[in-house]
């Protein structure tokens, strides 16, 4: 089948799967972020105890598969009484996965912070919470621009694990696997899944290059 045959039969679907993973993508980059800001501020917490906890979180979900963790939320969490939807189990598992890789991204940032702020910080009386959002965390975020921008492309490959459950709309790996069990969609079905991804990895990096640019500090 070739890609006009492909595109005129399954076009509607085309759309609504890139919608999906758009939709998965900004919504599990966004949970990503958040947590690895919060795991990353218990990393450099002055208690041990919750710089423990920010390792081992990091450690665990920086080294598990993303099928795998589907596959727990999906068919091990309802045996505790934890049940969740298809989109709820794709979306926990491709926010958190990226959340450790986030916070590593963001300790690396923060080890770019010159450590005379840090001192200047504490001498003039900020709390511990005053210089991680005043100084610390704006800081190393503006100086992970480009891994995060990275992270946002690697979240929506991550998505495609979503292909794994019955998703409705499907994502556009699901939607493949959808057009080769309807019709002979071959080849070609994967290449424009392909196509797309690489677009919107394109479009990604490149909004990232300009971000990067007008936030970076130059020390």
């Amino acid at each position: 089948m070739g890609v006009e045959e492909l595109l005129s039969q399954f076009g509607g679907k085309y759309a609504q799967a890139f919608r999906m993973t758009w939709r998965l993508t900004i919504l599990a980059f966004s949970i990503a972020l958040v947590l690895g800001v919060a795991v990353t501020v218990l990393r450099v917490s002055p208690i041990k105890p919750l710089r423990l906890f920010g390792d081992i979180y990091v450690q665990i979900f920086r080294n598990i598969p993303g099928a795998s963790l589907l596959i727990i939320l999906v068919y091990a969490f309802p045996y505790l009484n934890l049940v969740w939807s298809y989109f709820t189990c794709v979306l926990i598992a491709a926010g958190l996965i990226p959340s450790a890789f986030c916070s590593e991204y963001l300790m690396s940032g923060i080890n770019t912070i010159p450590i005379g702020q840090i001192e200047a910080a504490r001498s003039i009386g900020m709390t511990f919470t005053q210089m991680i959002t005043k100084v610390v965390i704006p800081q190393a975020l503006r100086a992970s621009v480009l891994p995060l921008t990275n992270l946002l492309v690697s979240t929506m490959l991550t998505t495609a694990i979503a292909s794994q459950v019955p998703l409705n709309p499907q994502e556009l790996t699901g939607l493949v696997a959808y057009i080769n069990t309807h019709a002979v969609g071959g080849v070609t079905a994967f290449f424009i899944s392909a196509a797309l991804y690489c677009a919107s990895a394109v479009v990604i990096g490149r909004i990232g290059s300009l971000i990067d640019r007008k936030v970076r500090i130059r020390r």
